[in-house]
């Protein structure tokens, strides 16, 4: 079964992968002690919540929709684990409700896009605010902190000198990788995004799998507040406020047609990790942190623009 565009997909990874490598370049020349592996072990950790949204949202990107709410869903769910940690939950249970939190929050995203069929922008432009303003609203803005051990170690500790929650997302990208690329249900992605009218006359369940896209969103959403708190040891309703541009931003920059039907999750993690080095690069040599966002603005167009220059130079 072969996926389209898989040629441009591949050139485009290769241009991220030779920005990505005069970064590291750039890095090992103005700041040596940067690129040491227990710095870059330890920064590892600040890319994990970036990573683990842009995933779904790449999948939903491809079958022609966006989600904006991720931020929010998050922040929701790193609120009501905070809440019933302070009620006195067991921390387990408290991790639990974060998870479901958030998939309750993506499946409704899906109802309203799925079923009542809302336009995508406007729903999770919608929900972003809602989110927000409920995760305010019940925590009365106020932070949640002290933590238990156990929570803690799984945002600190580290398996064999790798960070834990590098591990996990480890996993969830093979995992990731494997139903875009080995199953029927990634074709089916592809194929919604690139026609959505043939999809449904072809039979495909397009309903379904928009539902299911958005729930998956929210539950990384969920599992990222978990990681959040874990790491920070801190939850509150403001978390997360603006990285569902960063996502957006990793996802388009990783070659994902933001019309749908193309894209890669090679692609977004080569994307995740260009915005991660630059931002911790500029964070650690210049220490101004507005600079983050004009040089990130500048790869992002470099990188399109050297893209289209490679495929429209195939393609003569």
């Amino acid at each position: 079964m072969k996926l389209p565009q898989r040629t441009n997909s591949v050139i485009h990874e290769c241009i991220l992968a030779a920005l990505l490598i005069v970064v590291l370049i750039a890095a090992a020349w103005l700041e040596p002690t940067f690129m040491t592996v227990e710095a870059q072990l330890e920064l590892s950790t600040h890319a994990i919540e970036l990573a683990l949204l842009s995933l779904p949202v790449t999948l939903i990107i491809i079958s022609g929709g966006i989600d904006l709410s991720v931020g929010s869903s998050m922040a929701l769910s790193a609120v009501v684990l905070g809440l019933l940690f302070e009620a006195g939950a067991p921390i387990y249970l408290c991790a639990l409700a974060a998870i479901l939190t958030g998939t309750t929050a993506g499946a409704l995203n899906g109802f309203f896009i799925a079923k009542i069929k809302v336009d995508p922008l406007i729903v999770t432009l919608a929900t972003l605010a809602a989110f927000r303003g409920l995760a305010e609203g019940i925590s009365l803005g106020h932070p949640i902190s002290g933590f238990p051990k156990q929570l803690l170690h799984l945002g600190s500790g580290t398996l064999a000198t790798i960070p834990i929650p590098a591990l996990i997302l480890l996993l969830i990208c093979i995992t990731t990788a494997a139903l875009v690329w080995k199953s029927v249900s990634g074709f089916r992605v592809y194929a919604i995004g690139g026609n959505e009218l043939a999809a449904r006359y072809a039979g495909l369940p397009v309903n379904t799998i928009k539902l299911a896209l958005y729930t998956l969103s929210g539950t990384a959403s969920g599992l990222a507040a978990i990681l959040y708190v874990a790491r920070r040891n801190t939850a509150k309703a403001d978390i997360g406020t603006g990285i569902e541009l960063e996502v957006i931003t990793a996802v388009v920059l990783g070659g994902t047609n933001i019309f749908g039907g193309r894209g890669t999750i090679i692609g977004t993690l080569l994307g995740v990790a260009l915005i991660h080095e630059v931002r911790e690069l500029v964070d650690w040599h210049w220490h101004h942190d507005e600079l983050i966002l004009i040089v990130i603005g500048t790869i992002l167009i470099a990188s399109v623009l050297l893209n289209n220059l490679a495929s429209s130079r195939r393609s003569q």
